[in-house]
């Protein structure tokens, strides 16, 4: 992550944790958008198998992050603040 700058990445660290505090739940939909953008942020590219038919919650999960494949780390969490602040203003 040396090519993202410390800013990018603390606001990131700190928006993600004023996700998991947000007074109303976003939807599923809202909340695998970050989810993959989270795994990229962090990880990068999708890297384990996709999980079986049986597996609804791994497999949507899944392909959440394999649909922001070929992003950077650096526009993965850029997006991922952008997202979770609409979500903010949505939720609080």
């Amino acid at each position: 992550m040396s090519s993202l700058t410390v800013d990018v990445q603390e606001e990131f660290k700190k928006v993600a944790d004023q996700v998991k505090n947000m007074k109303t739940k976003p939807t599923d939909d809202e909340i695998l958008i970050l989810y993959g953008l989270y795994k990229q942020a962090m990880v990068g590219d999708v890297n384990i198998d996709k999980p079986g038919l049986t597996d609804l919650k791994g497999k949507a999960k899944w392909e959440a992050w394999e649909s922001r494949k070929g992003m950077s780390k650096a526009d993965a969490m850029a997006a991922y603040i952008k997202h979770a602040k609409e979500l903010f203003s949505k939720y609080g």
